[in-house]
Formats: structure tokens, C-alpha cells, sequence
């Protein structure tokens, strides 16, 4: 099996088993629990202030925060839902 049609097996399970939404629940508790959510909306309050003179769109917001997002997510953060998803795969044998 490629790795595409992997990831999409995988994918697949997650959703029909329910786990991929237990996992996403699991994520915004860590990442609220670390101060993450208050460290983004602080991110995009000091965006939303300097650019107080023209219009912020929402998507120059996305465009500027994501990337910062996803390097500031904790690495115990990341490691504990690998570690979970690698159970899943192992007790599913996908």
C-alpha cells in the first residue's frame, strides 16, 4: 500500500471509529492547558492593532498566524497524540 492510500486508511478509521474527534478534543484540551490558545489570541490581537488604520481581512489573519500556530504547539503536545495515534493504528491493525 502507498503511503497515500495509508494516510487515507488511517483517516478513514479515525472518523468511523469516532477516535479522530476524541483526538481533536484531546489536542484543544493540551494546547489550553499550555497556554497556546492565550499566547494565539494575543497573536491576533497585536495583528488586528497594527493594521488599526486599513482593514484586516480574514484571511491575511489566517496567512499569518497559522504558520506560527503549528511551530508554537508544544512538543509533549505533538509527541502525546502521535503516541496516540500510533495506538490506534496498533489496536486497529491498519
Amino acid at each position: 500500500m502507498d503511503p497515500q492510500d495509508l494516510q487515507e486508511t488511517i483517516h478513514t478509521k479515525l472518523i468511523k471509529s469516532g477516535e479522530r474527534e476524541r483526538l481533536k478534543e484531546l489536542l484543544r484540551e493540551r494546547l489550553a492547558e499550555s497556554g497556546w490558545e492565550n499566547e494565539m489570541r494575543a497573536l491576533c490581537r497585536a495583528f488586528v492593532r497594527d493594521k488599526v488604520t486599513s482593514s484586516v481581512r480574514l484571511d491575511d489573519l489566517i496567512k499569518v498566524i497559522t504558520p506560527r500556530g503549528r511551530e508554537s504547539v508544544p512538543d509533549n503536545v505533538k509527541a502525546e497524540l502521535l503516541q496516540q495515534i500510533r495506538s490506534f493504528i496498533a489496536s486497529n491493525a491498519v
